[in-house]
């Protein structure tokens, strides 16, 4: 008996010794499990973020700060857009003192006016960034990389620059007009990404003036406007040749019927003034010499008048889709979109009715060609910040048939928007498109919000919170399949 208890206690023993030295192994095993696990978790999440795509980089201006500030929108299952940040190197400006005004992009590149209080004697002039985003092309297509940050390239802000209020991209080439300084400054992108490391170069070109509005005819010939409406400069328009470091001789000068002009554009060789009665019009110049004003024909067309006011109807700015120029005018029942076919011999007006609200005018009007081919017009309903009443936008149709022929243009949808926040020139809606032109983004000041517009279901699709007041907004890229 004792000898089996003895034998009995060796086993347990031996069975202790044998689970002791199991344990670690289990413990090693249960360790490579869970790390197995956590690695395949990971994984899965290093997975899911992959596949949120950037779809673009946006830019916005904030009034509130005076700064412009940007952001990605990322797509996974929705759409969302990064925190916004002021982009590194923007100049500190004094939020009463000076105002941000117009915005394009071109290359890669922003450039953003500064106007200033003082007539230009303070601090005003523009602002030159590197959006980050490159475009590497591939002839029938192109990829997006977002990888890079944002920032200042270059900027002048002084009492040289003439207080600049519009700013214009032809043929991938920005003009920002010195209104005090009766011209304007041609900034060309390409030179930068030609000479990154050197100063930017600029060409200051003499022509209009108090509030130039300009048109540029194939890189070679600019249209510069005057604002008076009375005196030896009513409907003024001077002719120059833009060269590559400017020029300061007006090869000749013509006049319009009527003054206060404000808006011009190019399309199919034909120039376009907006004055104070209707559009005015004529061939283009491509090698303007001194003394050839009497060569030039200008013809009117007449928007009818004011039923209340009973003055000449008119618009303020244009912008052009393949061979037709677009405008807008009117107020309340009055409100139109306006085409025109710059192709004919003598273009004759396309009129869509836009049926807004009374004291309700047209503004920010935008044209874009879906990724899915249609061709669409963004306009929204303006009106003055004391009245309290909702906000909208007209959607036009401008080729429902795909015929390339405009003249069927339509009315698609209202669309409720946020507030504006109307300031006198500022606080209006404003709205954008990516490059390839699946998604609208519109601002509403009132609200600090962005909106995200399906350019597909035609309808909207995400909201963003931002801080401060978002005005100008513009989309760079589009999303890479490759991301």
């Amino acid at each position: 008996m004792g000898i089996l208890r003895l034998h009995h206690t060796k086993l347990s023993l031996l069975l202790v010794l044998v689970l002791l030295e199991l344990l670690p192994l289990k413990v090693q095993a249960e360790t490579k499990g869970l790390k197995k696990s956590k690695s395949h978790s990971q994984s899965n999440a290093s997975k899911s973020t992959s596949r949120k795509r950037t779809v673009c980089r946006l830019f916005f201006q904030d009034r509130a700060t005076q700064t412009v500030k940007w952001a990605d929108v990322r797509k996974a299952k929705t759409l969302r857009l990064e925190t916004p940040t002021v982009i590194d190197g923007f100049p500190e400006l004094d939020a009463k003192a000076q105002n941000l005004v117009q915005m394009e992009q071109s290359l890669g590149t922003l450039l953003v006016g500064v106007r200033d209080q003082e007539g230009g004697q303070d601090q005003s002039g523009w602002v030159f960034m590197d959006s980050g985003v490159k475009e590497e092309s591939h002839g029938n297509h192109s990829h997006w990389y977002f990888k890079k940050q944002p920032k200042v390239i270059e900027s002048r802000l002084d009492s040289a620059q003439g207080n600049p209020a519009h700013l214009y991209c032809y043929q991938g080439v920005f003009y920002l007009a010195n209104d005090r300084n009766s011209g304007y400054t041609r900034l060309d992108p390409q030179w930068y990404r030609d000479h990154s490391q050197a100063n930017i170069k600029t060409g200051f070109h003499r022509g209009g003036g108090n509030h130039i509005t300009l048109a540029v005819a194939a890189g070679k010939t600019g249209y510069s406007t005057w604002i008076d409406g009375g005196g030896p400069q009513k409907g003024m328009v001077d002719v120059t040749r833009i060269l590559p470091n400017g020029n300061e001789q007006i090869a000749y000068s013509f006049v319009l019927p009527s003054g206060a002009i404000h808006g011009a554009i190019v399309c199919e060789r034909k120039v376009f003034f907006a004055p104070a009665d209707g559009i005015c019009w004529c061939e283009a110049d491509l090698n303007p010499l001194p003394g050839s004003q009497s060569k030039v024909n200008v013809r009117h067309l007449s928007l009818g008048e004011d039923p209340e006011t009973k003055k000449a109807g008119r618009t303020g700015a244009f912008t052009s889709q393949r061979n037709y120029v677009l405008f807008v005018s009117g107020t309340g029942d009055t409100a139109r979109l306006g085409l025109l076919n710059a192709r004919l011999d003598e273009p004759a007006l396309i009129s869509v009715p836009l049926k807004m609200a009374e004291g309700n005018s047209p503004a920010g009007l935008e044209v874009v060609k879906t990724a899915w081919g249609k061709r669409l017009a963004f306009v929204f309903h303006n009106h003055p910040q004391e009245l309290e009443q909702n906000e909208y936008l007209s959607l036009i149709d401008l080729d429902p048939n795909a015929d390339l022929d405009f003249q069927d243009a339509r009315v698609l949808k209202q669309i409720k928007v946020g507030p504006s926040k109307v300031e006198g020139h500022y606080g209006h809606h404003a709205v954008t498109f990516d490059q390839a032109g699946r998604y609208a983004f519109w601002t509403e000041p009132g609200a600090g919000m962005i909106q995200a517009f399906s350019l597909k279901s035609l309808e909207p699709v995400e909201s963003f919170t931002v801080s401060g007041t978002p005005t100008k907004v513009i989309a760079v890229g589009q999303q890479d399949r490759r991301d």
